[in-house]
């Protein structure tokens, strides 16, 4: 038997080894509750898959930023070597759009892989712009997790699309001033000479002259002629001597003052010097023609009076369309009124909208086109009275319209006016015309590659296309 007290202790001890078992389970339970040695992996889960899509991402987006770098200046390129293409091939198109795709695909080898590319070329606006089309699209393997399987690399709404500009007048930040010659002798009356010619002209004013006129202007005068040139009105009575004679007889025949003019003589014969005492302008005089009131070559109605400069293109086309042919061809007088129309020292007399600016304008671009479709064949007498008629005298200025032509090419280019030529249709003058109107034209252009010798009407348009394509600066649009 136990003593007393050890039973007690015994009785204790066993009591006490029952009522903390519960004690024990709770701290057991809330010990697990409050363990956080997990947590760590859990959250490091977690943020390591946001660390990986954000990674994808970001590979996802850089991959589509440098393909777009890499396509955007390829199209910058091919579109700019494509324009350049138009203006010094005669403005063929699929050439150009060939230099496009050429330049494009060079200048991608070293782009990263795109899923498509269907980017091409286009020439618009009148031939005056090459733009780019299609478009391609890069792969995006992380976004594609989302559903988005790749990118396009251009814009779809074309705003980042790459276009080439060949601008004239305003659109190119300068003031263009042309003078436009325009023969309307009587063999222009063959065939559809005459209609080709109005067709090339109208698309050169299309071509140059702009709609926006607010700050730079591009201007065209159009000077047609055939064995002489008629001036307005006012220009007329400022060019030519105040003190004409009513008549004159030579070799017994009577000779009439005509609303037309020939060539100047004097120290300032071949220049651009004002009209004025011992400058004036030689009026034509000629016999009354059956055609009364009109006069010898001199067409009296208004179809054949020249155009001032002006930005004017309803005023421009008309002019250019009611052109009528007939007459010889005094190529030197046509030259002469087409430095006139661009030369400052006339600004005097020609009406305030026409005055050309001041020469080495840094913002204006002087430029003569002068087109004929033969040899120049007639000259006058000191009166004014065609050589070879009734009583005349020899050439005024002692030599043939050619040569004084080419003489006044030369001072127009050393006043740094630019100047092309275009002859027309030359294989149906005889061997030594077409010999003699090829080296005119030759001599009075700027160089060799601002004369064309265009046989056809086709031909003809292409010249005309490409001057005012050589005229444009390019730029780009977008």
């Amino acid at each position: 038997m136990l003593p007393l007290a050890k039973k007690r202790r015994a009785r204790q001890c066993g009591n006490s080894d029952t009522r903390s078992e519960p004690k024990t389970r709770l701290r057991s339970l809330a010990h697990f509750t409050q363990n956080s040695d997990g947590d760590v992996a859990i959250l490091f889960g977690l943020m390591a898959l946001a660390l990986f899509m954000m990674i994808g991402l970001a590979v996802d987006y850089g991959r589509f930023i440098s393909a777009r770098n890499q396509t955007i200046a390829a199209t910058d390129a091919a579109v700019l070597a494509a324009a350049r293409t138009l203006q010094t091939n005669g403005g063929d198109q699929t050439a150009a759009v060939k230099v496009a795709q050429t330049y494009y695909n060079q200048a991608i080898q070293n782009r990263i892989h795109v899923m498509s590319d269907t980017i091409n070329f286009a020439v618009t606006d009148n031939a005056t712009a090459v733009i780019t089309t299609g478009n391609a699209s890069v792969s995006t393997p992380f976004m594609g997790l989302g559903g988005t399987k790749s990118l396009p690399i251009l814009h779809t709404n074309g705003t980042d699309y790459s276009k080439a500009v060949l601008a004239v007048g305003g659109n190119s930040q300068t003031n263009i001033e042309i003078g436009l010659m325009l023969d309307i002798s009587g063999s222009m009356n063959s065939g559809t000479k005459l209609s080709d010619m109005k067709a090339a002209a109208g698309s050169l004013v299309d071509t140059v002259v702009w709609a926006d006129q607010s700050k730079y202007t591009s201007r065209i005068a159009i000077v047609p002629f055939s064995g002489d040139v008629m001036p307005t009105s006012t220009l007329l009575a400022s060019a030519t001597n105040p003190a004409y004679s009513a008549s004159i007889t030579l070799g017994g025949k009577k000779y009439y003052p005509t609303k037309c003019v020939a060539e100047r003589s004097g120290t300032q014969k071949y220049t651009d010097a004002a009209p004025g005492t011992n400058q004036y302008v030689l009026r034509e005089y000629s016999t009354p023609g059956s055609g009364s009131p009109k006069m010898g070559p001199c067409v009296i109605d208004a179809s054949g009076m020249l155009q001032p400069m002006t930005s004017d293109k309803t005023v421009l086309h008309s002019k250019i369309t009611n052109l009528v042919a007939g007459g010889s061809t005094a190529g030197h007088v046509g030259t002469a009124w087409t430095y006139y129309m661009i030369s400052p020292k006339w600004a005097s007399v020609l009406p305030s909208a026409s005055q050309p600016a001041a020469y080495g304008t840094t913002t204006t671009k002087k430029i003569a086109v002068l087109m004929t479709d033969g040899a120049y064949n007639m000259e006058h007498d000191s009166h004014g009275v065609t050589v070879g008629s009734a009583g005349a005298g020899t050439t005024v200025n002692g030599t043939d319209s050619a040569t004084q032509a080419q003489a006044i090419c030369t001072d127009m280019k050393n006043n740094g006016i630019e100047i092309y030529t275009i002859g027309f249709d030359m294989a149906s003058n005889s061997a030594q015309d077409q010999v003699t109107a090829i080296t005119t034209l030759s001599n009075c252009a700027t160089d060799s590659s601002h004369f064309y010798n265009s046989q056809t009407g086709d031909a003809l348009k292409s010249a005309f296309n490409d001057i005012a394509l050589k005229i444009s600066t390019l730029y780009l649009a977008q």
